[in-house]
């Protein structure tokens, strides 16, 4: 009998597994791969982002309440979920930057830390790991420590010597990193929006870009998936994430119809891969299929 494929997807909050990958997640559930979804931290530390909900009652409850949408987010998506256990570090904002909380996940040693993400490769196995890249897609401290710990754990997951007290080894095939807002697709949109005639979100989002550092080292988008039918899906489960997104908002200004015309899929990075799959590819576990699924 074929081997069920397991996808593990790394984040470092409530919330971020809703707007990054969520829809080739729903698609590779809706095709029988089991899903793990990784939380680092609870959110605790996180803003009210929606103003219909930022009242002095929602922002004193935020971890109950955090913890509440990523269920029901989790439900949406048909994924399983596991909350890593640390502490929100917040965006510190100021110049100069103030200093992080003490006891914050981005203040933990990278060994440590790495060490309960280890154990849950271990026991669930993964095929595929996604997570951030070295920025963490933006500069919050959480997802650069997000993108630490995953890449840790990968590399020691299948290593007997490291580790060895959390459970049998068990190494993943392939490691990539979310590319979910890289500049082609946000022209494509942007452009896409002004040809129907329709006010662009993303027209000072593009005006920022230009002499943004980190911004122009462009990664390398190896692996498109294609998951369009699955955006309304997306856009459900991060509404669940009530507290995060505002539902008139920026993120749903443009019409899923035009989405799936204009940009019809997710895009990774492909940063390891322990199988014979050559690039561009369209499938996160092209090359794994063939021996998993044989």
């Amino acid at each position: 009998m074929a081997e069920q494929l397991r996808l593990m997807a790394l984040h470092a909050h409530p919330d971020d597994e809703s707007s990054k990958g969520a829809a080739s997640m729903a698609r590779y559930v809706a095709e029988g791969v089991d899903v793990l979804v990784v939380t680092c931290t609870g959110g605790e530390r996180g803003s009210v982002l929606n103003p219909k909900l930022d009242r002095p009652e929602v922002r004193e409850r935020m971890t109950e309440i955090r913890r509440a949408e990523m269920n029901r987010a989790r439900e949406i998506l048909g994924v399983r979920q596991a909350w890593l256990g640390f502490v929100d570090s917040g965006l510190p904002e100021g110049d100069p930057l103030p200093p992080l909380p003490q006891g914050c996940f981005a203040l933990q040693d990278v060994a440590v830390a790495a060490a309960p993400l280890v154990r849950l490769m271990r026991e669930f196995q993964p095929h595929v790991v996604t997570t951030y890249d070295e920025t963490g897609g933006y500069p919050h401290p959480d997802h650069i420590m997000c993108h630490r710990v995953s890449v840790a754990a990968f590399d020691a997951a299948g290593d007997p010597d490291r580790y060895p007290e959390l459970g049998d080894p068990w190494q993943p095939r392939k490691l990539y990193y979310h590319m979910s807002f890289h500049k082609e697709r946000l022209i494509a949109m942007h452009e896409a929006m002004l040809a129907a005639g329709l006010e662009s979100p993303y027209a000072e989002w593009l005006a920022r870009w230009d002499g943004n550092e980190r911004r122009e080292r462009s990664p390398k988008v190896t692996t498109r998936v294609a998951c369009g039918d699955y955006f309304p899906v997306r856009d459900d489960a991060l509404r669940a994430h009530a507290t995060q997104v505002d539902p008139d908002g920026s993120w749903f200004r443009v019409p899923i119809a035009l989405q799936q015309k204009a940009w019809p899929t997710e895009d990774y990075e492909l940063v390891r891969s322990l199988v014979d799959s050559p690039l561009p590819e369209d499938d996160l576990f092209a090359g794994v299929r063939e021996t998993v699924c044989a």
